[in-house]
């Protein structure tokens, strides 16, 4: 077949497999979903230790104890699941950008390096992308792992500034800036984006 018949049919069938797709991420979000009880005392993993949820009815705003490791959600105890998990995501998403803001800035100081701007993802294959052009995007489900594994995406994604590619030069920038990145690679190779709790 030639490119032209390719794409030619990608485009016919596109309705379907857009369709699949969503189909497809709707099945791993089930599967994933099913493990966390969203209620009062739901637990999930944020930055590698176990937060509890705890329902307060008529507080002012969420709020988080470190030392307790407990998220308190403006809810009724009563309060249906969905509010529940969008409550969570929110906090989790604004934490993962707060956060991987402050890890790309460290980084790329000590890289001597630039981005151009940075945004959330939520993609279910890749933890990481960096754009020759400076862009970079970091899936917001890496909030649930311990700061060295956030650290070592961060790296590797701006180690692409230097090295658009895998190659040895790039692993050995990766290790200039993070030096213990082999375990931390090997630690994502076994925990893919889709086996984390999806929201």
């Amino acid at each position: 077949m030639t490119i032209a018949d390719i794409e030619s049919a990608i485009g016919n069938k596109q309705n379907w497999i857009f369709k699949k797709l969503t189909e497809w991420q709707t099945r791993v979000e089930q599967r994933a979903l099913s493990r966390i009880e969203w209620k009062d005392g739901a637990e999930f993993p944020y930055l590698g230790k176990t937060v509890r949820v705890t329902l307060v009815a008529g507080a002012s705003a969420l709020s988080f104890d470190d030392a307790t490791g407990t998220l308190s959600l403006t809810l009724p105890a009563l309060a249906d699941v969905q509010q529940i998990k969008d409550r969570v995501q929110g906090w989790l998403q604004s934490e993962a950008k707060r956060i991987f803001g402050q890890q790309l800035a460290v980084y790329a100081q000590k890289l001597g390096v630039e981005f151009r701007a940075y945004a959330l993802s939520s993609a279910l294959t890749h933890w990481g992308s960096c754009s020759s052009d400076g862009k970079i995007r970091l899936n917001w489900r890496l909030i649930h792992f311990p700061m060295s594994i956030i650290d070592y995406v961060v790296a590797h994604e701006l180690a692409h500034l230097r090295e658009m590619n895998h190659s040895p030069r790039f692993w050995q920038t990766v290790e200039s800036i993070f030096p213990e990145f082999r375990e931390a690679r090997h630690t994502l190779k076994h925990h893919p984006p889709d086996l984390l709790p999806v929201l």
